[in-house]
């Protein structure tokens, strides 16, 4: 499953560090894109979409 999201605060290299190191927590095989100028994050992954939210959520950021 591939979906975008916007982290409306990921404002660095260190958040999408960050985030893309929550999502391969959830799914090792998954494969993360995140533009921190646009705040869109692309995600490849075999876990839900309901999933991955909750986990950036988790970590401290905000899910548009």
């Amino acid at each position: 499953m591939t979906f975008q999201l916007t982290v409306l605060n990921m404002a660095c290299s260190a958040c999408s560090d960050t985030i893309t190191q929550t999502v391969k927590a959830i799914d090792p095989a998954a494969t993360v894109q995140a533009d921190t100028k646009t705040k869109q994050v692309n995600i490849e992954t075999q876990a839900t979409e309901t999933a991955i939210k909750q986990a950036i959520t988790a970590a401290g950021y905000t899910v548009a």
